[in-house]
């Protein structure tokens, strides 16, 4: 079955990415620059998703119409590389089911 994952990443983590979806088999995938932006402040902001400071975070936006298999081994992936950051920025997946496609 069809599915769509979505994928954001800080710019920092983008060969990271690239990597992970090869190594989950993902070979058909999409990106865009995108700015991150998060209105409230907080304690720490250098481990937040989006630091206010700069007003927005240099992000990637990945997607791919893929087979739940491989979503599921990429989720695995990500799990796994988000334990290893030092800083709160992690990886963030999710998926969406398909109805139609053609």
């Amino acid at each position: 079955m069809m599915k769509l994952l979505i994928v954001t990443v800080v710019e920092e983590y983008h060969k990271d990415i690239i990597q992970l979806f090869k190594d989950a088999n993902i070979e058909n995938f999409s990106e865009s620059d995108i700015d991150g932006h998060k209105t409230a402040g907080s304690l720490l902001m250098t481990s937040n998703w989006f630091p206010s400071e700069k007003g927005a975070a240099d992000s990637r936006l990945f997607f791919s119409f893929t087979e739940g298999d491989k979503i599921d081994a990429a989720f695995e992936l990500i799990k796994e590389y988000n334990k290893s950051l030092i800083t709160y920025n992690p990886i963030k997946a999710i998926v969406v089911p398909i109805e139609k496609y053609i």
